[in-house]
């Protein structure tokens, strides 16, 4: 991937994201299966070294954000590209329906109990974002769940501009302390998640994952694809950028994934702890200590 460039795929509010004008597959960025693997496995080490450097250095954090249409390959893609990363500095959470105890608090309540730690690295599976996505798709789960004051709700318009308002404040409240945001779109077609979603019926280890609500989801396709070219649109930014990722081929999906993420940890000006002249002599008469106990009877 010598060749690769990150501005193929993000999107930081500089330029109109037109989701009808981007790829859901492209060019094979591996040879064959071994290709694929070495590159997957160098990718895991690079990402394994930033990450401890991250951890070391103990002033930056990272938030990703993942966002798709099921059977994407969200699940997938994060299982795989943090498979060499030490998992004591990562941290994964997926959101599904919100819970009693959820409805009951703002939007943003849920996700800002788990965001990220100086240090570590945190996915989210699902986020915030549902809440201009899957709720703008289907608002009486707005009108009808989210129990907010009615007077509140009277202008459907006014909520997601609001909304949108709030989590690019979120964003730029996270930058300001040093928690980076990057939010991955995978941008599977429509014909591509029709055979993900019938594999997944016939496949014994995977029909659990199946809801009836994928097939309703389908039949809103296209006022989905409005709300993610909207979303997108609403709050790219410099700082909190999006990446739209073609998902047809789970393979180039992995690959590119795990390139940005790397891209991403590189612009963090990070360093190891350098130890200065007492430190050092502190240490190297530790070692004397230490050489000194396999002496001992």
């Amino acid at each position: 991937m010598s060749d690769f460039n990150l501005d193929d795929y993000r999107y930081d509010g500089s330029k109109k994201f037109d989701i009808k004008k981007v790829k859901t597959r492209f060019k094979d960025i591996y040879a064959d299966k071994d290709e694929y693997e070495a590159m997957q496995a160098e990718s895991g080490r690079e990402l394994d070294e930033l990450q401890s450097k991250m951890y070391a250095h103990n002033r930056y954090g990272l938030l990703v954000v993942f966002q798709a249409m099921d059977a994407a390959g969200k699940d997938g893609t994060i299982k795989h590209v943090l498979s060499g990363v030490n998992p004591v500095g990562v941290k994964i959470h997926s959101f599904k329906r919100p819970t009693e105890t959820e409805l009951g608090h703002d939007f943003l309540w849920r996700t800002n109990q788990v965001l990220p730690q100086r240090g570590t690295i945190t996915i989210f599976n699902r986020s915030y974002y549902e809440e201009v996505l899957v709720v703008k798709v289907q608002p009486e789960i707005l009108t009808q769940s989210q129990r907010l004051p009615l007077e509140l709700t009277e202008d459907l318009e006014k909520v997601w501009k609001h909304r949108y308002s709030d989590i690019r404040n979120l964003e730029k409240y996270l930058y300001r302390n040093g928690i980076r945001v990057i939010k991955f779109f995978l941008n599977v077609s429509k014909e591509e998640q029709a055979e993900r979603l019938i594999e997944r019926i016939e496949d014994p280890s995977k029909n659990w994952k199946f809801e009836e609500q994928d097939v309703k989801v389908r039949d809103k396709w296209d006022e989905y694809m409005q709300a993610y070219e909207d979303c997108i649109n609403e709050t790219a930014s410099k700082k909190a950028p999006w990446y739209v990722v073609p998902a047809d081929d789970k393979k180039n999906l992995r690959l590119t994934v795990a390139r940005i993420v790397t891209e991403e940890l590189k612009q963090m000006k990070m360093e190891y702890p350098e130890s200065g002249p007492a430190r050092t002599k502190e240490l190297k008469h530790y070692i004397d200590v230490i050489k000194a106990q396999n002496t001992q009877p």
